[in-house]
């Protein structure tokens, strides 16, 4: 039995356990389909999928409850896939490990994918308890939240029943989520014919890594180093001064979190090999004497010689394509003028794919006003397309605008006050949640986000707050209890 299942609550950590052993990376969810599927025929509770691979259970009220609004329970199935680079962890294959360390939950050589099991656990929970008082309740467990939102936006309308949706994808217990920016993929893309590399120039490998990365809604105002954007300067240099020429590209995996690797490779004179090592490490000075408190772990810049490509990309390309990705803004555009902490609009150059004929730039691109979103859009277009680039969009979905008059928030702000004695926070947040885009399909919802804490989403560093966990279970249970009857109640400021 792993140790995690001996935490508290029980009900929630054992089934987290479960989803741990359950491969479930974005993009390859059949299994965690399928076991979703036959926990909700084991609990005795109504379960299925729907034709955007998204798992709904249904729960009837408790005896004399019924007349209680409907609760939608709601978070995602799927997790993001980083690992560190001496890890040979499958994520289509093999289990998680999670362990203890301290007062946290961590995952040996991967992400923990807390962001969003103890969510779905959390449903789980509630789904085979038999003990707990509640009105009627449906649970939606989404399908590839992490790449684009897909099953949220392909929900079937007239699918989930209730009045209140209460979204378990927060990483800030005791924060009240009740609004949330929206976003959008901007891929810049070119095909080129490559050259013949000069047969007598040397091959380096250059490496960039060791960076914290990090969620790019949750942590793009903490300034955290950009393994693209530093490379940028490092290759840029090379080719100014030591007639580097580049031969490929490859930085970041996924769209929303800060790429903490990247990795090119440079063709150039041999004469000028020990040069640039000597600018790499030169960099690597610059890179850890910026970055000293915000990167303390320390960046790392590895050069190695390698086989000589037989290609590489013609000059002009390779010039207007290095010009575009320095020029390209990355991080914290605006903060919301009334809300001076909270960011409005943020772009994150996240990855980076550029060899074999084919150049690749992805971005996405935050806000909470469309009018910013659009102005980032058209920003990224200009900077992508004088390199001669055509500009993409997809996946956009709009923000999710605050009611600090929500019912549910009050009632939770309530129950939270009574059970901890101290005041909850209402928060709105710049990472993007599902909940716009369920509102777009279920206007009249009442909905707020919470949840435990977890720290660093989308990293290997990622890790849950074990004595969060308890009181979020509390106040979940208590809320479920005291749900309203349909007939509107007063709300308590």
């Amino acid at each position: 039995m792993n140790e995690i299942q001996n935490l508290q609550p029980a009900c929630i950590w054992r089934n987290f356990y479960k989803l741990t052993q359950v491969p479930r990376p974005s993009g390859h969810l059949e299994k965690i389909q399928q076991f979703l599927l036959d926990f909700g025929k084991e609990c005795g509770v109504y379960a299925a999928k729907d034709p955007a691979g998204n798992i709904h259970f249904r729960k009837p009220a408790t005896p004399g409850m019924e007349n209680r609004k409907g609760i939608i329970l709601q978070a995602h199935m799927d997790m993001v896939p980083q690992k560190t680079p001496e890890s040979q962890h499958n994520f289509e294959t093999d289990p998680i490990e999670p362990w203890i360390d301290g007062e946290w939950v961590k995952a040996r050589g991967t992400t923990l994918g807390a962001d969003n099991g103890l969510g779905v656990a959390s449903i789980m929970a509630v789904m085979e308890d038999k003990t707990l008082v509640h009105g009627p309740i449906d649970a939606l467990i989404t399908a590839d939240e992490e790449t684009g939102m897909f099953g949220a936006n392909d929900l079937p309308e007239g699918e989930l029943q209730g009045d209140i949706l209460l979204n378990l994808d927060s990483e800030h217990w005791g924060k009240f989520v009740i609004g949330s920016a929206g976003g959008i993929d901007v891929t810049a893309t070119l095909e080129y014919k490559e050259v013949e590399t000069y047969t007598e120039d040397a091959a380096l490998r250059v490496t960039i890594k060791n960076l914290r990365g990090g969620h790019s809604g949750l942590e793009i105002h903490e300034g955290r180093a950009n393994a693209n954007k530093l490379m940028v300067q490092l290759v840029r240099e090379a080719v100014e001064e030591l007639d580097a020429r580049l031969a490929s590209w490859q930085g970041g995996n996924m769209r929303n979190a800060i790429p903490f690797k990247a990795e090119v490779v440079l063709t150039l004179p041999k004469e000028n090999v020990e040069a640039l090592k000597e600018l790499a490490q030169d960099w690597k000075d610059t890179f850890n004497d910026e970055f000293k408190i915000i990167e303390p772990q320390g960046v790392e810049v590895i050069v190695d010689e390698v086989e000589t490509p037989a290609t590489e990309l013609p000059v002009e390309i390779q010039d207007n394509i290095i010009d575009a990705i320095y020029a390209c803004h990355d991080g914290v555009i605006r903060y919301i003028p009334a809300y001076p902490n909270v960011v409005e609009t943020s772009s994150n150059l996240a990855i980076i794919n550029i060899g074999g004929g084919k150049a690749s730039i992805q971005i996405l691109a935050r806000s909470s006003r469309e009018d910013m979103k659009e102005y980032v859009v058209k920003m990224l277009l200009s900077c992508f397309s004088m390199a001669g680039m055509k500009v993409d969009t997809a996946g956009s979905y709009g923000g999710w605008d605050p009611n600090p008059d929500s019912e549910a928030l009050h009632l939770l702000l309530k129950e939270y006050k009574e059970l901890f004695s101290q005041d909850g926070i209402i928060q709105v947040d710049h990472a993007g949640l599902e909940c716009s885009v369920i509102l777009g399909k279920y206007p009249w919802l009442d909905v707020v986000s919470l949840g435990p804490t977890m720290k660093s989403p989308h990293t290997t560093s990622e890790r849950a707050l074990i004595a969060t966990v308890e009181p979020f279970w509390q106040l979940l249970k208590k809320t479920l209890a005291d749900v309203p009857t349909a007939i509107s109640m007063p709300i308590v400021k």
